[in-house]
């Protein structure tokens, strides 16, 4: 048999059982398209991990006290206090720290935030106004407060988007009063919407000055974190290194000791994050790649039952001079070309599923992924088809054609 018969046979083969073809590449579908769509569902949460901590900005490092003991929250633990502020922001005015731009004192609480009838629950965030800068949050409505404003403790606030939105629609909220807690306060200002999701988001934030949330929700304790902006990209492991030196000091750590904070910029975060998706979408791949087995074993089942039904067909083959090699080939090409097809429409099915939001992420295809998983399903083909096609070729002609 030439090549060129050996492809008609393999296809006249494929289209003689539609439906049991159908299956076969139903299967294969289902294999390929669940791991490049579950591989892209790991992607896209990397990607959204990603862009979750790069909005901070690329010069940010955060100082968080360590986990406290005793069940004491993170206000509530003194590591770092308004002190530990001064001695870095005096660090930063003598030169001792030219590496560190600005050092920004956050205190956290939570509150409901009232105007008129209409009620939501916000984060509450003490801050200073290098806090806008510090976080990547700009002001987009109104303006925001001044340092003067955290000296006096005055009562004004800027809204995250979302809780502007909740409070206030589509009026404009700048110069209204809010009552936070039970104590009224007047918006100055709302920052910009962002788009990502989680600590990086400012959008369901109420900021505030430093001062007004110790007096009024969380008392005179610890702080909840301390931002550093290093003067540059390239200036982040210096500033790092500088700040370590001014906190040690100022907590009195010993050298060699344990410090009693953690100090991160968004590159080791970002290390961190990538690890965590990186297990997370290999196990994704991993399950997905179930599937694929199965669609595999489906392979060699329906390729046994054709090797089984066309048993008179390849007798009379090899009695008319095809060639053992030629009987393999025949069937390893359908079990490939199935298989293949199949992948190919399981790329396509990934695609359309890749348009909607799956467990809250939108996946993200890569072609690296699409171009292993239809190397795969023709190795599907290869492999699970092989078994049936190597019964195929062996068949002796007589007793091929004694069989009923």
């Amino acid at each position: 048999m030439s090549p060129l018969e050996i492809v008609r046979s393999s296809l006249r083969g494929i289209g003689a059982n539609p439906l049991r073809s159908c299956l076969t590449l139903l299967g294969v579908l289902i294999g390929v398209g669940s791991v490049i769509l579950l591989v892209g569902v790991g992607n896209g949460s990397a990607q959204a991990v990603a862009e979750q901590i790069g909005s901070l900005g690329t010069t940010t490092i955060t100082v968080r006290a360590s986990s406290s003991g005793g069940g004491r929250s993170a206000v509530q633990d003194q590591t770092l206090t308004t002190a530990t502020v001064d001695a870095l922001s005096a660090s930063v005015a003598d030169g001792s720290s030219p590496s560190i731009a600005s050092v920004v004192p956050q205190v956290t609480s939570s509150a409901t935030v009232v105007v008129g009838s209409t009620t939501s629950t916000a984060q509450i965030v003490g801050t200073t106004p290098d806090y806008f800068d510090a976080t990547a949050s700009p002001v987009a409505l109104g303006r925001g407060f001044t340092q003067n404003d955290v000296d006096l403790s005055r009562r004004v606030v800027v809204l995250g988007a979302q809780v502007a939105e909740d409070l206030f629609g589509t009026a404009d909220p700048v110069g209204q009063t809010v009552v936070v807690g039970s104590t009224p306060f007047v918006v100055d200002g709302v920052m910009a919407a962002k788009d990502s999701a989680g600590t990086s988001s400012t959008n369901d934030l109420v900021v505030m000055p430093l001062t007004r949330v110790e007096r009024t929700f969380t008392g005179y304790g610890g702080l909840s974190t301390i931002t550093l902006t290093a003067t540059d990209a390239d200036a982040v492991d210096a500033a790092m290194a500088e700040a370590t030196y001014v906190l040690d000091e100022a907590l009195g750590v010993a050298a060699g000791a344990d410090a009693p904070y953690t100090i991160a910029n968004q590159s080791q975060l970002l290390s961190t994050a990538t690890s965590a998706t990186d297990t997370f979408t290999s196990m994704l791949a991993a399950v997905a790649a179930l599937s694929l087995l199965v669609g595999g074993i489906g392979v060699t089942n329906i390729m046994l039952v054709t090797v089984t039904e066309r048993t008179r067909e390849i007798g009379i083959r090899k009695a008319l001079g095809a060639t053992r090699s030629a009987v393999l080939g025949q069937f390893l090409l359908e079990a490939s070309l199935l298989s293949l097809l199949g992948g190919a429409l399981g790329v396509l099915g990934a695609w359309i599923g890749s348009q909607f939001t799956i467990l809250g992420t939108n996946p993200v295809i890569v072609p690296s992924t699409v171009a292993l998983a239809l190397a795969v399903s023709i190795g599907i083909g290869v492999v699970f088809g092989g078994y049936p096609a190597l019964r195929a070729a062996r068949m002796r002609p007589v007793d091929a054609l004694r069989h009923d």
